[in-house]
């Protein structure tokens, strides 16, 4: 379990928004087996970076970009600005969504922007690193697997590195 001291020591420009999502962030991680120092450290690391620390849930460019991506399940005109990035992890497409919607029963394919609700952000999140493979990545510490398999590529990589060596001291000092 994450506490708040530890969130906003991983995530100092948080602030407030640290409090709103510890609880959700710490049943998510749990629900999903996000369970050891390593798999939290290596989460924590990557909703950092992909979230601006809690700053954007909804991804800040419209979504153009990924009209008629059929690598994304962007079919249908308006695809991509629908499913734009959304929640800690920045769920992209609508395959990803609708796959989403299946594992959370939430119905973000309808309505999109439940996946920027707190509980959801989390859980979606969690699910998305779980089904992935990410878990047992973390565990063998091969952090530029999971960023590829999160971003497609290594954008970010300074930062998400910075951001993993501060979450693997901080959890390592409670552990």
């Amino acid at each position: 379990m994450i506490t708040l001291a530890q969130l906003q020591a991983v995530m100092p420009f948080a602030h407030a928004a640290a409090g709103k999502f510890l609880d959700p962030l710490n049943a998510a991680m749990d629900e999903f087996d996000i369970n050891t120092p390593d798999r939290a450290a290596a989460f924590l690391a990557q909703l950092a970076h992909e979230s601006g620390q809690f700053r954007y849930v909804e991804e800040l460019a419209s979504g153009q970009a990924y009209e008629f991506r059929s690598d994304l399940g962007n079919t249908q005109p308006g695809d991509g600005k629908r499913f734009k990035g959304r929640g800690l992890i920045q769920i992209t497409g609508r395959s990803n969504y609708v796959a989403c919607m299946l594992a959370l029963d939430v119905d973000c394919v309808v309505h999109p922007e439940l996946l920027c609700e707190p509980e959801n952000a989390c859980r979606s999140a969690a699910w998305f690193w779980k089904s992935r493979g990410l878990n047992e990545l973390a565990d063998a510490g091969d952090f530029e697997k999971i960023t590829r398999r999160i971003n497609g590529g290594l954008n970010g990589e300074a930062d998400r590195l910075a951001l993993w060596e501060v979450a693997r001291q901080v959890i390592q000092e409670a552990a």
